[in-house]
């Protein structure tokens, strides 16, 4: 008789994506391992992306009001200053106890972890180096889950001081008095806000024509004008073309997108730190995914059907290394999905709503089509917007700016985007995803009865826009 597997699904990776499938798969009945290379389960998320970075954001945003902003509401607080190291030392404190809280869960589900680094040698099998030794381990089915890393561009190398990425960013020292951010994405920004508050000097390099490349366009400005207020210098249609560093210090030298390197249309910046922040790229490591016999696209990601299935019948791909938004709760959707269609289940991600969240102040949340989709589309469509100064529980918190903003369908009014710049926007919009899961109209929204006073009745103010009749504008 043959030889039974050692597992019925091997995870690689303990990512979002890669513990919560874990997690569920166990519950389906599966005998399961997840492979992690770092001591800490959490992957890059965890450990030095969004949780780190949102305790850093929601605790300079803490601080930013309290200095500027409570005297405005009666709240007296002479000499607020922030202690770096204990921000720094609470930010690891988050990290670690729910990274205990992922061991405890595979702990609680039976899936077992193992420390170390994976290499396939079969679509079958693969190698665990740790610093123990290597191990060979088969399964009937793996799942890999191995995230993404930072897009290192080829004239400003990561040295991990002076020109850094995200990994560093959430862990420096000091407040650099200059700091130059390239790239105006999500993390530029989020990490731009955080040291700007913190006292540095932040200049964002863009090579597009705006913030958040992809976002609606009316939102993507609003959101620069706001930066622009709290600080933030912005060069668009930019591109940093090298970096020097002499006596006087370090500089970035940037040109307009289409100037050639050592043009008289040079500019230079001078810098502390340099952040650069232009995307993230599969990571698939020392995977040898040729020996298990599962292919990549031209960008270096895995390639999937519909089932997440890889090019090697029992291997799973889902994530940062697939195709599509990089974002934590995508890949926990898709880890669920995956691991239900492996057991028969009828497992199923919905892309049109997922929602994607930019968690600077205000924040940017949004779900759906934009507006320049759309038009690009030729989908006719109605536009409702309504602003937080008028919205009672806005003025009452004092963070009365942004604006929701609802599409919907000409001729059916089903929502097909909805965009919220303002407090509290990374909640808000899940009534939004419910509403377009379920096929809601905004006349749908307009009439379901929302508490008084409270900030969801911006979105119903904005779904009677769309008809024209708001109450309160």
């Amino acid at each position: 008789m043959a030889k039974a597997f050692d597992f019925d699904l091997v995870i690689i990776g303990a990512g979002p994506g890669g513990y919560t499938a874990a997690i569920r798969a166990a519950q389906l009945g599966m005998k399961v391992a997840c492979v992690e290379k770092d001591p800490k389960l959490g992957g890059t998320c965890l450990r030095v992306g969004c949780i780190p970075s949102k305790t850093l954001l929601e605790t300079t945003e803490k601080f930013v009001t309290a200095r500027d902003r409570f005297s405005r509401i009666g709240i007296k607080c002479d000499n607020v200053a922030m202690d770096l190291p204990v921000l720094m030392a609470r930010k690891d404190k988050v990290v670690d106890t729910l990274a205990t809280g992922i061991a405890g869960l595979f702990k609680k589900n039976k899936v077992e972890r193992i420390v170390g680094t994976a290499t396939f040698t079969g679509a079958k099998t693969i190698k665990v180096t740790s610093v123990t030794g290597e191990k060979s381990i088969s399964a009937e089915k793996f799942l890999i889950a191995t995230g993404s890393v930072p897009i290192e561009l080829p004239n400003l190398k990561f040295d991990g001081k002076k020109i850094i990425s995200s990994d560093q960013a959430i862990a420096l020292d000091r407040v650099p008095e200059k700091m130059v951010v390239i790239g105006a994405g999500a993390i530029g920004l989020e990490l731009s806000s955080v040291w700007s508050r913190l006292g540095a000097k932040v200049t964002v390099l863009e090579i597009y024509r705006t913030t958040l490349p992809g976002a609606d366009e009316e939102m993507s400005k609003l959101m620069e004008k706001t930066l622009r207020e709290q600080g933030i210098t912005f060069h668009f249609v930019s591109q940093a073309t090298g970096i020097k560093e002499d006596k006087t210090g370090l500089k970035v030298r940037f040109a307009a997108k289409d100037a050639k390197p050592g043009s008289a249309a040079e500019t230079e910046l001078p810098a502390d730190v340099v952040l650069v922040a232009v995307g993230r790229k599969a990571y698939t490591g020392e995977l040898n995914l040729a020996a298990a016999g599962v292919q990549t696209d031209s960008r270096g990601r895995i390639t999937i059907n519909h089932a997440f299935q890889t090019t090697a019948a029992d291997i799973f791909a889902i994530g940062d290394v697939v195709a599509g938004p990089m974002l934590a709760h995508k890949a926990e959707e898709e880890g669920v999905a995956a691991v239900e269609l492996m057991a028969g289940k009828a497992g199923h991600v919905d892309y049109n709503t997922i929602p994607l969240v930019v968690y600077t102040a205000p924040e940017l949340a949004w779900v759906g089509k934009t507006q320049e989709e759309l038009t690009t589309q030729g989908v006719k469509f109605r536009v409702g917007k309504f602003r937080f100064t008028a919205n009672a529980r806005a003025m009452c918190m004092d963070e009365a700016h942004g604006v929701v903003k609802i599409l919907a369908d000409e001729y059916s009014d089903r929502v097909l985007g909805v965009h919220i710049l303002g407090p509290q926007a990374s909640s808000l919009i899940a009534e939004a995803v419910i509403a377009m899961a379920m096929g809601a109209s905004s006349e749908d929204i307009a009439r379901t009865c929302h508490a008084h006073p409270s900030l969801p009745e911006a979105i119903r103010e904005a779904a009677l826009a769309v008809d024209g009749r708001m109450i309160n504008s």
